[in-house]
């Protein structure tokens, strides 16, 4: 019996099916230096981190809460009044490089959000003054400083480290900085790689080193990672630096990571992770200190280095979307970023999976939920066929699922994606024809 009166009612029930979603692809985390200023920080929108918070990862929002946390007005202020007065006798020039390699990871974050990013996590190290060595750099997971305070934060898709030609020695009294160490620089570029070529979902956004000419830069590229290695295949390097306008109205020329990851996110929102991030505006850029010949940038093409360019008309331009990799499968950044999308996606979202019964409907189950999302996938583009068959295939059944493997507690599902490359370079062929005679009247 109900006490219901008569009518149409409606009971939700599970349909039972599982279905993946997407990660984010967006989210680049910046290490560099930082420091607090030395009279007082004034008022502003939300207090300052202090110290032990700056060492560990903090996610930030937008500009106005990165320059409000980490004092950025009142650096700017000091370091105005510092470049006033200071001189060899007065001992301030050292205390002014100081802050300015805190503005090499400000003018990072600014460049990011300016490109179109939306969020990104900050790792700060306290003592501008002081080199960092490859074991700094890599910090403790546990206390989660350094690269080893990012393994926490699995979101994290891109790493880079603005500040890390200023790592590589220390701060001094001289008028001029110390001009960077450029083997340190390549130990503290392989520890940055190698952390991302273990966790797998991230890449690294390498910034070539400072006022480097072509054929030094070849040089240089040439001693890195073997392009046959695997950790090329996580390696994004970018040359030159850009001139920016300057966080706070000083113009200096910057490392370019914080700008191309802006660009990275803001064709992820735009067009997918498969699109190659190349041909593309920067935006707060001013100006390219070294201006790059087709020829020039053609050898560096070849040699894994994506290059910044300005054509006539268009202006400055991300014209270069390879990995340092050699390798075919993994040339391509869009190539790399997809592959670990969708390995991230699938894993995230299957973990339902884990001790349920390994029978056939197990396996049903997982293939659904592959095919669909690889199936939406298809239809936005990123993988390459006219058909989802053309373009993926999914086993997950009895002819990988042994009696071995279900012994041993294992379910193996297959999976296997045609990604689409991008249109490096297109070609047309012209060719003069002879005009046909007129027909008499």
């Amino acid at each position: 019996m109900t006490t219901k009166p008569p009518g149409v009612y409606v009971t939700e029930k599970s349909s039972g099916v599982r279905m993946i979603v997407g990660v984010g692809t967006s989210t680049p985390a910046f290490l560099g230096y930082t420091t607090t200023p030395t009279g007082n920080a004034g008022e502003t929108g939300t207090p300052p981190f202090t110290p032990d918070e700056r060492r560990v990862p903090q996610p930030i929002r937008g500009w106005q809460e990165f320059a409000d946390r980490y004092s950025i007005p009142a650096l700017g202020t000091e370091l105005a009044a510092l470049q006033k007065k200071a001189t060899p006798e007065t001992g301030d020039l050292k205390r002014v490089q100081v802050l300015q390699r805190c503005f090499t990871l400000a003018e990072a974050v600014y460049g990011f959000f300016a490109n179109g990013g939306t969020s990104c996590y900050v790792v700060g190290f306290l003592n501008p003054d002081a080199a960092v060595s490859e074991s700094g750099l890599g910090g403790n997971a546990e206390e989660r400083t350094g690269l080893g305070g990012l393994e926490t934060v699995p979101e994290v898709t891109m790493v880079a480290v603005p500040s890390l030609w200023d790592m590589t020695v220390a701060a001094t009294d001289a008028a001029d900085p110390p001009a960077p160490v450029l083997p340190t620089g390549k130990s503290l570029i392989g520890k940055v790689v190698a952390h991302c070529t273990a966790q797998r979902n991230r890449l690294a956004v390498v910034d070539a080193p400072p006022k480097q000419l072509v054929e030094p830069l070849k040089t240089f590229v040439g001693t890195l990672d073997s392009p046959d290695s695997d950790a090329a295949a996580f390696t994004a390097l970018y040359y030159p630096w850009v001139k920016v306008p300057g966080v706070d109205g000083v113009p200096r020329t910057v490392p370019p990571s914080g700008h191309l990851a802006g660009v990275w996110a803001r064709t992820d929102a735009e067009r997918g992770v498969f699109k190659a991030p190349a041909n593309q505006n920067l935006r707060g850029v001013l100006d390219l200190p070294t201006l790059l010949t087709d020829d020039q940038n053609g050898e560096l093409n070849d040699k894994g280095v994506n290059c910044l360019r300005v054509f006539p008309g268009r202006g400055l331009l991300v014209w270069g979307a390879r990995t340092r990799s050699s390798s075919r499968d993994w040339r391509y950044l869009n190539v790399r970023r997809l592959v670990s999308f969708l390995s991230d996606s699938i894993r995230q979202s299957s973990t339902w999976a884990v001790f349920e019964p390994n029978d056939d409907r197990l396996w049903a189950a997982l293939r659904h939920s592959v095919t669909s999302f690889l199936t939406d996938q298809w239809r936005q583009g990123a993988l390459l066929g006219r058909t989802p068959d053309e373009a993926f295939y999914v086993i997950c059944d009895r002819t990988n699922n042994t009696s071995s493997t279900i012994d041993a507690g294992q379910v193996i599902c297959d999976i296997g994606i045609a990604p689409v490359r991008p249109a490096e370079f297109v070609q047309f062929t012209i060719t003069q024809i002879a005009g046909q005679p007129g027909q008499g009247g």
